[in-house]
This record gives structure tokens, sequence and C-alpha cells, in this order.
């Protein structure tokens, strides 16, 4: 039988999940974060002084940058840390490499997105990153997957947005998509990965308004509900359906 293998770069909480899902369905796994810790088998793969400094082994596994969208800042030197594991990864005979990157590449206006739409202009920083990292990526044969709002365990929207004011509209609609949804769609696109296109959305079906989303969270979690800036009516929906004609389903409930 085929030894499937896998490296995860930034094992933080959705890598993490990534790699223990992966080593139980058998494959070799190797996890890395900036600092090495024993404890949970994580390696350190770090850039200082424009040199890459990692122990990573295995040869001819799959790549996955699950760097998280933090480490994303001006000062975090995540374009050079993403150069660098793209030039490992293929002198370590990667099979492929997949990006997980952010809806936030999208414009904001309402409308329906999929990965054939328009992404946004580059007028921040933030967005002139995350687009380069994909094009990056694309242009080294490596694929991307495109996250909506992430949910999952420590992560109850009903405990981190209690009693908040929150600078979107109650009418504005919610695009989530739960942490094992995600490690499943992740896995999916590696065991199909010659036929799966470059790009995915993944996001969840179902799109409540922030007002009815949140109250129920808040409802169900006992916590404070939130307010508004606005009431006005903004219907932008990421659309995560092309996934799915990999044979994968969303499971869980956002």
């Amino acid at each position: 039988m085929m030894n499937n293998k896998l490296i995860v770069l930034g094992a933080g909480w959705l890598g993490n999940a990534l790699a223990h899902s992966a080593k139980s369905c058998g494959w070799s796994v190797q996890a890395t974060r900036r600092q090495a810790d024993v404890s949970e088998d994580i390696q350190a793969f770090c850039v200082t002084d424009t040199k890459l400094h990692h122990s990573l082994t295995l040869s001819d596994a799959y790549w996955v940058c699950a760097i998280p969208p933090r480490m994303r800042q001006s000062d975090s030197h995540y374009l050079e840390t993403l150069t660098c594991a793209l030039e490992a990864a293929k002198s370590m005979q990667c099979k492929g490499f997949l990006l997980c990157s952010s809806t936030a590449v999208y414009g904001t206006e309402a409308g329906t997105y999929d990965e054939h739409s328009p992404l946004a202009a580059q007028d921040s920083k933030r967005q002139q990153i995350l687009q380069n990292a994909e094009q990056m990526v694309l242009a080294q044969q490596g694929k991307v997957i495109r996250l909506a709002g992430l949910v999952g365990p420590g992560r109850e929207p009903g405990r981190f947005i209690a009693g908040k004011h929150l600078s979107s509209s109650s009418n504005a609609t919610v695009n989530m998509v739960h942490q094992q949804d995600v490690v499943e769609g992740i896995m999916c696109i590696l065991t199909n990965w010659h036929t799966a296109q470059s790009i995915y959305n993944l996001c969840h079906p179902s799109h409540p308004t922030k007002q009815q989303y949140y109250q129920n969270h808040c409802e169900a979690y006992g916590s404070e509900l939130p307010n508004f800036a606005s009431d006005e009516v903004v219907s932008r929906v990421i659309d995560g359906a092309a996934i799915t004609e990999l044979g994968f389903q969303y499971r869980n409930m956002i």
C-alpha cells in the first residue's frame, strides 16, 4: 500500500487539526511552527535574515500552507516564508502544494462570488499579500483553497462577539465554514489532486443574516447580543459548491 505523506506548514488551530486528521488516516505527517515543540511533535520552520531554517525530511509529500491570517501582516515575512517554502518543497520532490487563502480576496460589494469572480482591487496591504501569495503558488502549479470565516472548537461565535459593536450590518449575510469541513475539504483535494481544479472556495451553503446567526449563537451560549452599525441589506454570498464535484460534502453546522 502506498504511503501518503503530508507536510503542514503552520500547525496552529487549523493546521494542527489537519495534521491529526491525516495521521488518523494513516498518512505520514510532519507539522511545523515558527518554533519547535517537542511535546507536540512540531518542527521549526522559519526564515531569519533571509535564510530558511527547518529539519523536514519527508520527500514526495503533499505540502499544505496553513499559516494563519494574522501571520500575513507586513512584519510577518509571510511572502518571504512562502517563497522559501515553495523552493524547499520543490527540492524535496513535493507532490503538490496547497495554500490556505481567504475569501477576503473577493470584493466587499453585494453579489455571489465563485472561483471565477474577479478579485478585489489591491488597495490594502492585506489584499496585496493575499493575492500575491495565491499568484506565487499557482505559478508553481500549486492549488489554492479560499476559506470563509472559521468556526469550530474554541471558536464559538456566541462567545467572541458577545456584547460587541460590530461595524457590519445586521442584515449582511454570513459566510462561514467549520474547521472539520475545512480539514475534510483539504484532504479531499489532496486525494483527488490530479482531477481537482486549481482554486476552490470553502464556505457552508447556509447564509443567514448576521442578526439571525449571532442571535442564535448568543442565545445558545447565554451571552449578550452584539449591536450593529446599520441595518442595510447586504447580500454578499460566497459560493462554495464547486468542491462538492470531488465528492465532498459539508457536514458540520456553522
